[in-house]
């Protein structure tokens, strides 16, 4: 599972935001259970507080080091699931492995590396370089497919995501990932996200596969995925978590008209513009759905409204990686990657005390590429740091963005 590398995530995100580095000392304690038994999959049981506390850190380090367990292919083993937990037949008997698990473990490590430096933990440092390293050329290796990257390998080494698969020949999140990580080669990476674009955005339909096609009759069972109806939730449904990491890939490919267009397809705004849409999308527009049906007769009908958390990492992508706003080391980083056609926008962002009001021109029309940054009416030496303020600081600042020629822009 992926849930041992999420914590490192996370509270590595929330460092980088606010710099808040001590929040890793804080001491807490285990959580106690029974061991699953042989042949038990899962258990349902209420965990005791144990007496045993460790730092944050220690929390986040154990559950990296649990992860780094591999497979014949070199890939993290996938167990009974991974971020698609209805995927939890394909590793059940210990031998099956992720691809998209090794570009989240990837990301994970590269992210906790330099606190375990700080810490002097040079054991944990040194092997987490080293897989890191590993995994990166076993992706390469044997997760690239020719025009993508495979999805995940059965106990017995069958591939799934692969254009031998008659059913989940391309999944979205495994693509998404290899740009997101940074870890893949640039050009597979970019040649991949065209077979997401290719293959599992339907503009029609005005949907983003999950992946696609639906499970129906596999020779290979991939768990209780299949259960569901084709087209339905995470049997090739717009479900809408893993296909907004699609739009985050377009967004740091620097394609800002490809990441708007689908995240307008997105957007439950848009599924209610009129009566008709709105019969289609019977879901409240102001909600953003766990998933969309992409099947006959339910083609964009939602499902799982007010049940997802999809509507935070919704909001994210589209204020860090669309408008650009991003909160790093206690300050406001800016770098937006928005449709040539914008001439800019405006935006209101408040930090701690401190209120930015920021309006971003693009008299280039470009896609992103800050040229300049004034700040109440003063340039800043370097457009591509944050601009930090002291968090117990009362003040109100008009932010001018322009963006313009930089090395990475459009």
């Amino acid at each position: 599972s992926d849930d041992k590398a999420w914590l490192a995530t996370v509270v590595g995100q929330y460092v980088e935001a606010t710099g808040d580095t001590a929040i890793l000392e804080e001491q807490i304690p285990f959580l106690e259970g029974q061991v699953l038994r042989d042949g038990e999959d899962e258990a349902f049981f209420e965990p005791a507080i144990s007496q045993t506390t460790a730092s944050l850190y220690e929390h986040c380090a154990r559950g990296l080091d649990k992860s780094l367990a591999t497979g014949v292919h070199g890939l993290p083993l996938m167990g009974t699931g991974d971020w698609n937990d209805g995927m939890n037949r394909i590793g059940e008997g210990g031998k099956g492995e992720s691809v998209w698990l090794a570009w989240f473990l990837h990301n994970a490590l590269s992210r906790f590396m330099r606190y375990a430096e700080e810490r002097h933990d040079a054991a944990r440092s040194t092997s987490w370089l080293m897989h890191t390293t590993a995994l990166k050329e076993a992706i390469e290796e044997q997760g690239w497919d020719g025009d993508w990257y495979r999805r995940a390998y059965f106990d017995d080494g069958t591939p799934l995501g692969s254009a031998l698969n008659r059913e989940c020949r391309i999944d979205s999140i495994a693509q998404a990932w290899g740009v997101i990580s940074g870890a893949a080669d640039p050009e597979r990476a970019k040649r991949a996200m065209e077979a997401v674009d290719k293959y599992l955005v339907r503009n029609a339909d005005g949907l983003i596969m999950l992946f696609e096609p639906p499970f129906v009759s596999t020779d290979h069972d991939p768990g209780y995925i299949k259960g569901y109806p084709a087209g339905l939730r995470e049997n090739g449904g717009q479900y809408t978590h893993g296909v907004l990491w699609s739009v985050q890939a377009f967004a740091m490919l620097g394609n800002g008209e490809k990441a708007q267009e689908l995240f307008a397809m997105i957007n439950p705004i848009n599924h209610a513009r009129d009566r008709a849409a709105m019969q289609r999308y019977r879901v409240e527009p102001y909600v953003t759905t766990g998933d969309v049906y992409s099947i006959t007769p339910h083609i964009g009908r939602g499902g799982w409204s007010w049940y997802s958390g999809s509507a935070g990492v919704m909001y994210r992508v589209g204020m860090e990686n669309i408008l650009g706003l991003r909160h790093v080391n206690g300050g406001l980083l800016i770098d937006p990657c928005i449709p040539s056609h914008w001439p800019g926008f405006t935006a209101k962002v408040r930090i701690g005390r401190a209120t930015f009001d920021i309006t971003v021109e693009n008299p280039q029309s470009r896609n992103r590429g800050v040229a300049r940054i004034e700040v109440d009416g003063v340039a800043v030496a370097s457009p591509s740091k944050p601009i930090c303020v002291k968090r117990d600081t009362v003040s109100s600042q008009k932010v001018r963005v322009v963006l313009g020629s930089r090395e990475h822009g459009n």
